[in-house]
């Protein structure tokens, strides 16, 4: 008899999370989907249901252990233990350097550094006591690069790509493997959205080797291989869907 697989995705209520969520659910994995507002998660668990998936909406910030605990505590009530962790909610910054404030620095970091490790701190017993589990962290092609103004943003996410292959040294005795993608830009997400016009995202894809900017599922796919049995000799791993931004 086989178990289902279940994952726990955060920032999914759109954009990049939800895709991946949808992406994984359509591989029979049920697909615990956290935001900030559990209300915003209504859509993605829609269109998981609407596919035959199984899918939880839950809520929580995850800068805060008490809020993850208990989010992870309603998804393994409801489906089982969690061996699967997709670390995607993140906030981002355009504050020009001399501007940045200890307090912002603070706020970006506790979401996008200490979040995946809590999150994954927090599902971290059930994969190991599977003998078998799946990490992917979202980190960003900035962190390759550099950007202007992202100084904070860029190395909060250079850290998530550091702590990517030190937690694949630790937890792959596990049976754990622990890898990251750092996405280009992506159209459909609040972050690109919110920041980057139109006549940006034109300019951009005309640099590209591949002449267009990212889409969510792009990286949902990666994603899908990066949780799947396919992948198990694939850890501490950097698999940039960037559309080739970062070598040219």
């Amino acid at each position: 008899m086989t178990t289902t697989r279940v994952a726990l995705v955060t920032g999914a209520a759109a954009g990049i999370g939800a895709a991946c969520s949808r992406r994984l659910a359509q591989e029979g994995i049920a697909v615990g989907v956290l935001d900030l507002d559990e209300a915003r998660c209504a859509d993605t668990i829609g269109a998981i249901e609407a596919d035959g998936g199984k899918a939880l909406a839950l809520g929580a910030d995850v800068s805060d252990r008490g809020q993850v605990k208990a989010a992870v505590g309603k998804l393994r009530d409801a489906f089982g233990p969690v061996t699967i962790v997709v670390n995607n909610a993140g906030v981002t910054d355009f504050t020009p350097f001399a501007d940045i404030t200890e307090d912002l620095f603070h706020f970006v970091y506790k979401v996008n550094v200490l979040g995946p490790i809590i999150v994954t701190q927090e599902t971290l017993a059930d994969m190991k006591a599977a003998h078998w589990g799946r990490v992917v962290n979202i980190s960003s092609s900035s962190a390759q690069t550099g950007s202007s103004k992202m100084a904070v943003y860029s190395s909060s996410k250079g850290a998530v790509i550091s702590l990517t292959r030190t937690l694949a040294q630790e937890l792959g005795p596990h049976g754990i493997t622990v890898n990251t993608i750092p996405p280009g830009s992506v159209t459909g997400t609040i972050m690109a959205d919110e920041n980057i016009s139109e006549a940006s995202k034109e300019r951009l894809a005309a640099t590209l080797p591949v002449r267009r900017v990212g889409r969510p599922e792009d990286i949902a796919n990666a994603c899908a291989f990066l949780c799947s049995e396919a992948s198990s000799y694939v850890t501490g791993q950097l698999l940039g869907v960037n559309g080739g931004r970062v070598v040219t």
